[in-house]
């Protein structure tokens, strides 16, 4: 990631889905251009030189999960899916290194089953909670979604998981509730980015007011291209805000936490003057160090317009007014 710091650091798809569902998923794929497994999984060039991409994503202790209906209210029908290759082997993850093409390389050891997700805070319904039983008591979706890097690169996705309305519900946050904290993973003995950069303030954190992480367009994934998700892409269960620049959307989350005050977030607290609370994408407000008016599609590089709100001003507008 581009950012400045400070000195110092299976099952077939037609056995798990309503055959309307997964025929009306082929549709909008091969809409876009994808006809076949094989289309999915063209060489993009990205991966690591002597790493060639197997044609199939790694196994996932969450495979059984997944492939799941996509909801066709959330589906990006505008710009061609990114290949799995590429949204696989091309992460931000710096508990294990700030090298993109490299974080796959370093994930074989990060056990990600079994895995809890402890509640906690102002609600009424706290505590530890298995991530299957997460992926159990709440329906599971697909959603094709524009995903927005800060440094100006931008992916189409299908992610899969559930809504983070649907935790709030289920946690039931008080009345003095008002933001929701979340934080990551960290284990300095399989993540050696974590030790490397040992002067940043992990465990990583993020926020979102409760309006926001109640908004529908929030989404608790744990699924990726129909299957679970990869260790790099924030296995077993990450946060998706596709409104907003791609290091809100935290990995690998091991706590939620109601709050009445605003929290520190990881970004926000190393570079306070470049990275702010919101971050929401938006072409008219630069980074200080570069602009934000236009993205590259990874991989091709073809650089489109920056959307307001990357596409999803109609959801999420309101929250700012």
């Amino acid at each position: 990631m581009l950012i400045k710091v400070p000195p110092g650091w299976t099952l077939p798809e037609s056995a798990v889905t309503p055959e309307s569902a997964w025929r009306s998923r082929r549709e909008i794929l091969r809409g876009l251009g994808f006809v076949g497994a094989a289309s999915l999984l063209p060489a993009c060039g990205l991966g690591v030189r002597g790493s060639p991409f197997s044609g199939e994503l790694p196994p996932s202790p969450y495979d059984a999960y997944f492939p799941v209906p996509l909801n066709e209210r959330y589906a990006v029908t505008e710009r061609a899916l990114t290949d799995p290759e590429t949204a696989t082997t091309y992460n931000n993850f710096y508990e294990f290194t700030t090298s993109k093409d490299g974080v796959h390389l370093l994930v074989e050891d990060f056990e990600v089953e079994p895995w809890t997700v402890e509640i906690a805070g102002l609600a009424d319904n706290t505590g530890t909670f298995d991530v299957e039983d997460l992926l159990t008591r709440f329906e599971l979706e697909e959603r094709i979604y524009r995903f927005r890097c800060v440094e100006a690169w931008a992916m189409t996705v299908p992610w899969s998981g559930f809504p983070l309305a649907k935790l709030i519900e289920f946690a039931a946050p008080t009345s003095d509730a008002r933001y929701v904290r979340f934080v990551s993973a960290n284990d300095p003995a399989v993540m050696p980015g974590v030790s490397a950069s040992s002067s940043y303030p992990w465990p990583y954190h993020e926020g979102l007011t409760l309006a926001e992480a109640s908004n529908e367009m929030a989404l608790m994934a744990a699924g990726i291209y129909g299957a679970g998700l990869p260790r790099q892409n924030g296995a077993p269960l990450r946060l998706i805000t596709p409104w907003k620049y791609g290091y809100k959307s935290i990995k690998s989350i091991v706590r939620v936490e109601f709050v009445s005050e605003q929290p520190a977030t990881f970004w926000n607290t190393l570079v306070p003057d470049e990275y702010g609370f919101e971050s929401n994408v938006d072409p008219d407000v630069p980074h200080p160090r570069w602009s934000q008016a236009s993205e590259r599609l990874i991989p091709d590089g073809e650089e489109v317009p920056t959307m307001k709100y990357n596409g999803y001003e109609e959801y999420v507008s309101n929250l700012y007014r």
